[in-house]
């Protein structure tokens, strides 16, 4: 990987170790400049419930069905994404498989989306609110509210 795709060089460094890079992978800043995509959330029900991308759909990680994704076309273009970007590696993986043609991964994932200062939502709206998964990796997230609970509103 030859640029710098996070703005933090320990998470750079964190995430090219993590990641098997298997699919391409796009920047936070690169996916918000995109028109015409589909956002696709690969984190758990409870993670999304409490923030996700807006418009995002949720297909979960795991119990991920491709079901999820019937009425997406298999030409659209679509950026995965869970909370740092492994998980949404791996269903980026399994979209490629079933035929969906242009297909990137967040790098950073939601972490790097609300790190770089773009806005996330739940039902009420416009938060603030970032489900961090786990203390450890809660790390990662500098920016936004963190929450570990189920209950979003916490």
């Amino acid at each position: 990987m030859a640029q710098k795709k996070v703005e933090s060089g320990a998470y750079n460094l964190m995430l090219k170790t993590l990641l098997s890079h298997t699919v391409n992978e796009v920047s936070a800043q690169k996916a918000d400049s995109m028109s015409n995509v589909v956002f696709i959330d690969s984190r758990e029900k409870e993670e999304y419930e409490v923030s996700h991308i807006q418009n995002a759909v949720w297909v979960g990680y795991d119990d991920f069905d491709i079901k999820r994704m019937a009425d997406i076309s298999k030409e659209k273009k679509i950026v995965v994404y869970c909370a740092v970007g492994a998980r949404s590696e791996k269903i980026s993986e399994a979209l490629l498989e079933e035929g969906y043609s242009d297909v990137s991964n967040l790098y950073g994932g939601i972490f790097e989306w609300v790190n770089e200062g773009k806005p996330v939502y739940n039902n009420n709206g416009k938060t603030t609110k970032v489900h961090a998964y786990s203390k450890a990796w809660g790390n990662w997230l500098k920016e936004g509210e963190k929450v570990y609970g189920e209950n979003p509103d916490n």
